[in-house]
């Protein structure tokens, strides 16, 4: 074997870092660690010669030591929707930059097995938190049942339980039939999300909402299934429904709107407006540019982040007492939810905000 081959088959550690700063292998430990108590130049000397050696730190062998894998996990459905996929994407990169590595598990929501599975292969990962992007109530349920022993927060969940983050749907479905109405429409209908999604029931429950309060009367509902297909064959159903104007549950529903009317030789906003949700990347490159509700992925995302790694998460389905077994069977200390104010207000709805572009324009006038 040449010694290129040699060097390359074997795997530097903690002993051979230690040798080269001059330094015991506990102080080496103490540095991984961020002890306190180290001098600052030995640590930028150990840290050089980590460098120096092409050191990389086994997570699997730190958290022998210290029961800290610096690792966080993320169990998923329908991972490939705009919402949750953003969110995955969002929360491994908050969470490299708190200096944690992301492990993630994807089970079909409707599988009440697959989704225990899941836990287990995290847990038994030693990951200190899971964050569950969870937009289904049957997700929700399963994982009720579980004494899981460690840390769990929601996204996508609706505000639905108390160990649960989310932007605040309803609000910003009448964010959206708000700027309708403001532009002067009084006949406004909702295309839906899937009935099992707690963000669809939300944004219909907020359209709902606003048309009340503003004394319009109630609006068509149309079943839609978030994509573009499901908003281009509802454009049938709206230009029978007499409405003039539609809060879409989502921007893939509004872009195959958009299509289907245009097609029919409906102009929008011409002769319909439309607002979507979401504030996907490619809103602003729609015919006509869509007014849209945008959710701030990247501030949920810090936020369970920072939540599961100061310890404010509470462990979800789990006994109160210390010695609670989780989904693997191990057994640890659960903690117990936090009341802080601090806790409290990371834990508050993320507010959305409208996106106004070319969508919304004043309803037609009536021919004579």
């Amino acid at each position: 074997m040449s010694e290129l081959s040699a060097g390359a088959a074997r795997t530097v550690g903690v002993r051979d870092v230690a040798a080269l700063a001059g330094v015991s292998r506990q102080t080496v430990s103490r540095v991984l660690n961020d002890h306190p108590e180290v001098a600052a130049d030995t640590k930028a000397r150990v840290r050089q010669a980590m460098v120096d050696l092409g050191y990389r730190m086994n997570n699997a062998a730190r958290a022998l030591g210290t029961r800290r894998s610096h690792t966080l996990g993320v169990l998923a459905s329908d991972a490939l929707q705009y919402g949750p996929s953003r969110s995955i994407a969002a929360i491994e990169a908050s969470a490299r930059d708190a200096g944690y590595w992301v492990s993630a598990a994807f089970a079909d929501s409707g599988d009440a097995a697959a989704v225990v599975a899941a836990v287990d292969h995290l847990v038994t990962q030693g990951v200190e938190g899971i964050v569950v992007v969870a937009p289904h109530a049957r997700t929700l349920r399963t994982l009720d049942e579980l004494s899981i022993g460690i840390p769990v927060l929601t996204l996508h969940s609706a505000g639905r339980g108390s160990a649960g983050l989310s932007v605040d749907q309803a609000a910003g479905a009448r964010l959206a039939v708000a700027a309708l109405a403001d532009a002067g429409h009084t006949r406004i209908a909702h295309l839906a999300g899937p009935a099992d999604w707690l963000e669809a029931e939300s944004r219909a429950n907020g359209f709902a909402a606003e048309l009340a309060a503003r004394g319009l009367p109630a609006g068509p509902v149309i079943a839609g299934d978030w994509t573009a297909r499901s908003g281009y064959e509802a454009a049938a159903v709206v230009r029978e429904a007499d409405v003039t104007a539609v809060f879409t549950a989502n921007d893939q529903m509004a872009l195959g709107l958009i299509t289907g009317l245009r097609e029919a030789g409906v102009a929008v906003p011409g002769d319909i407006s439309i607002v979507g949700f979401d504030d996907v990347p490619d809103a602003a490159f729609y015919w006509p540019q869509l007014t849209t509700v945008r959710q701030d992925f990247e501030e949920l995302a810090r936020r369970v982040v920072a939540a599961l790694t100061g310890g404010v998460a509470c462990a979800t389905g789990a006994q109160d007492a210390a010695g609670a077994t989780n989904a693997a069977g191990a057994t640890d200390a659960a903690p117990a939810a936090a009341s802080s104010p601090a806790s409290a207000s990371m834990l508050a709805p993320v507010e959305p905000v409208l996106v106004e572009r070319h969508s919304v324009a004043a309803p037609p006038v009536p021919r004579a």
